[in-house]
């Protein structure tokens, strides 16, 4: 009896072809271009201790009530699959002594991220983000940088037409208070008609309940108070310098009263870059400041601004319409006969050393090898039989001009680069 074939697991994908190019590209246009910023790239590890997230996330979140990966180890310790980049990066920072050395440290990353969600498209249990953190600036400019940054590697994947930046403020400390109480006494009054989570929530953080997605709840939180009635003079200033910001980097945006991220740790500056292009799955790129964070590591207060995109999302946004690079077009090495076979392999090594993509067939006679680069879209066949072994020479075959001339081999690297 045949097995059964084994599938991924659900929520897990795999990348193959043209969608991991799509992958790879988002992934490496970040770099690129983060660089450009002065951001250095860190790699943290893929899982960490469980209060790495449950102090950094905070317990009312999503990710850390419902979505964690959490488990006991053989040594009896929690572990967690990061949910995230953010927290990890902040326990990196103290963990390694970094906190009073040379500050702001500007950080990009990307990685593999797990939570357990229910999947759909653009969602995924497993799933991949780039990440940007400036850690140990308070200034209302380096948030304008993190997210023009974002902006900027949206522009060089042929997306940013197709996202809008929405931004608010959650205010200092003070204002979060006055406006805490303010949410109170409003979602008091509707109490019983909220969702079971949000009733949770009024009592811990009601602010999570502006963020809430439950059908229930999105009539009640459209009438809710709004943050701007509660900012104090500094919080205010602080808003309008980041938009001011924003507008001399030209990164354009609107005002959206109701964004408060889905994590309990920011405060100041929330943002998101949506798009109508992706069904549910709406925001591409979403963050802003957090300044309490590297305390709840360990280390001291150390004001912070990052962001996190999701790489599935803003892959499937360049397939809808951004830049896609071409797979790299093939030169096919074809010896004709065994005695051709040693030469065929050094000029295929003298490409490659070049820079120039090439590869031989591991077998099969002419016919059957030209098929091959046919198939593959190969651009060009050096083809090396036994009058070009005499000669030193390969027969060059344009495949796309249907050409063909006698070339040097050791003219081969330059003629092909």
């Amino acid at each position: 009896m045949a097995q059964t074939s084994l599938q991924p697991a659900r929520g897990t994908h795999d990348l193959i072809g043209e969608e991991f190019r799509r992958h790879h590209h988002v992934i490496e246009t970040a770099r690129r271009v983060s660089a450009l910023y002065g951001f250095e790239e860190w790699a943290t590890p893929i899982f960490e201790d469980t209060r790495v997230f449950s102090r950094g996330l905070g317990d009312t979140s999503d990710v850390v009530s419902k979505e964690m990966y959490s488990f006991e180890d053989r040594g009896g310790e929690s572990i967690t699959l990061r949910p995230e980049y953010t927290a990890g990066l902040c326990r990196a920072l103290v963990s390694n002594g970094l906190v009073q050395a040379n500050l702001p440290r500007k950080i990009f990353a990307a990685g593999p991220m797990f939570r357990y969600e229910r999947p759909q498209k653009g969602r995924y249990r497993q799933f991949h983000q780039i990440d940007l953190e400036i850690m140990g600036a308070a200034e209302p400019l380096s948030d304008a940088e993190a997210i023009a940054c974002g902006w900027h590697i949206q522009q060089e994947l042929g997306i940013a037409q197709g996202t809008v930046l929405e931004i608010n403020t959650l205010g200092d400390a003070a204002s979060r208070d006055a406006y805490r109480a303010a949410l109170v006494a409003y979602f008091t009054g509707h109490r019983d008609a909220l969702s079971e989570d949000s009733r949770a929530r009024l009592e811990r953080n009601p602010l999570r309940i502006v963020d809430s997605k439950d059908p229930k709840d999105k009539p009640i939180v459209a009438g809710a108070p709004t943050i701007h009635d509660h900012l104090t003079t500094e919080a205010s200033g602080f808003y309008d310098a980041v938009r001011r910001h924003l507008g001399r980097f030209g990164v354009p945006f609107r005002e959206n009263p109701r964004i408060v991220r889905g994590l309990d740790y920011y405060s100041h500056t929330a943002f998101e870059f949506v798009t109508d292009r992706l069904g549910a799955q709406g925001t591409v790129m979403g963050g802003g400041r957090y300044n309490g964070l590297v305390e709840e590591m360990g280390g001291p207060f150390t004001p912070c601004v990052g962001w996190a995109a999701g790489v599935e999302r803003l892959s499937l946004l360049i397939e809808a319409g951004g830049k896609t690079p071409p797979a790299p077009r093939v030169v096919a090495v074809i010896p004709v006969g065994d005695a051709a076979e040693a030469t065929a392999l050094d000029a295929l090594q003298a490409l490659r050393r070049a820079g120039v993509v090439a590869e031989i067939a591991y077998k099969g006679n002419l016919k059957r090898r030209m098929e091959r680069a046919n198939r593959i879209g190969a651009r060009a066949a050096v083809i090396i039989g036994d009058e070009e072994l005499a000669a030193g020479a390969a027969q060059l075959r344009d495949l796309d001009a249907g050409t063909q001339e006698r070339v040097p081999l050791a003219e081969l690297p330059a003629r092909l680069g």
